[in-house]
């Protein structure tokens, strides 16, 4: 069904009415979010009611109408890409109200992993607006921030558990790595096919359960891997995910030649799309885990650029 709406979506509007909608969509899910976190904290805030890990660990921090504050907190990355991609001829205070209002609502989701994301794709887009492969000047940029970024990453990963225990955070990613080493150890018992989509981590799953063990004896038991290439190979098995990745990395590239071809703003936006959702799916699963906006969107964005009839325009 998430599929089927994405192509209809692609086919029944152009990508500039594609991010208007999408940008109106979030921004009611913005605004139901302020009136139900003042309204109704119990249901909209984390820790207002009841107790437990969840109540100690997120006490305070905004979720809105959706759910949790992780999720809370990718939305409002998105509403911040969108609004900033919306068309040039965009009132420029509905803009910004909804820019301001996404950065506002994300520090109140108080999701580091989102404001990680936002920081990083801020970075990236500001990189390509500004260096848009204007001859040797952006090759030498390009260069430079592959060296800075290798650097860095070497340094970070060579040094992880002293970074992240100085921060005074988890290096088990809040036992992500647990999960993953459980979820990795099974995928090689199916690793062509995978178990099926959701079956891994069904209600009283037995692989649910071991990972659950694997983090410690508090009998939570996780709803996925917190990760969704790694989710996708347990539903889909590596033929699956081999699909998906040359699916991905067309569209990525045809993202670029659209991005580059035009300068209307909202013809950055599958572009920034792409990158959002790679990042967003490190530490989360936001591919085929239940019914989500996240995979209507990438096949919403799949079939419009490879849409000659839209390409065109």
């Amino acid at each position: 069904m998430m599929t089927s709406f994405g192509l209809y979506f692609a086919t029944r509007f152009s990508l500039k009415e594609q991010v208007q909608i999408i940008a109106l969509t979030l921004f009611i899910g913005a605004f139901m979010s302020i009136a139900f976190s003042l309204g109704n904290p119990k249901l909209a805030v984390h820790g207002i009611a009841g107790i437990g890990t969840e109540a100690q660990n997120h006490q305070g921090s905004w979720k809105g109408v959706y759910g949790h504050k992780n999720s809370f907190g990718s939305m409002m990355v998105l509403t911040f890409l969108t609004f900033w991609t919306l068309p040039k001829e965009t009132s420029k205070l509905y803009r910004w109200l909804g820019l301001m209002l996404a950065v506002i609502l994300l520090q109140l989701s108080r999701s580091v992993t989102a404001m990680v994301i936002s920081v990083f794709l801020i970075l990236i887009m500001l990189f390509y607006k500004q260096f848009r492969w204007r001859g040797k000047l952006s090759v030498i940029f390009l260069d430079i921030g592959i060296i800075f970024l290798g650097c860095l990453g070497l340094i970070v990963f060579s040094y992880w558990v002293e970074i992240v225990t100085g921060l005074g955070k988890d290096p088990t990613i809040t036992g992500r790595t647990h999960i993953w080493g459980v979820a990795l150890n099974r995928f090689m018992e199916r690793p062509l096919l995978g178990y099926g989509r959701g079956a891994f981590w069904a209600p009283n799953s037995r692989y649910a359960i071991e990972a659950g063990n694997a983090i410690g004896p508090g009998g939570w038991i996780p709803p996925h891997a917190h990760n969704g290439l790694i989710d996708l190979a347990l539903d889909v098995g590596l033929i699956g995910v081999l699909i998906f990745l040359v699916c991905y990395f067309k569209t990525f590239t045809e993202a670029l030649k659209r991005a580059y071809a035009n300068n209307n703003t909202e013809n950055i936006w599958p572009l920034g799309y792409l990158i959002f959702m790679t990042m967003n799916n490190v530490t989360e699963n936001c591919l085929l885990y239940l019914t989500n906006v996240y995979w209507v969107l990438f096949i919403t964005v799949v079939f419009t650029l490879n849409n000659t009839k839209y390409m065109i325009k």
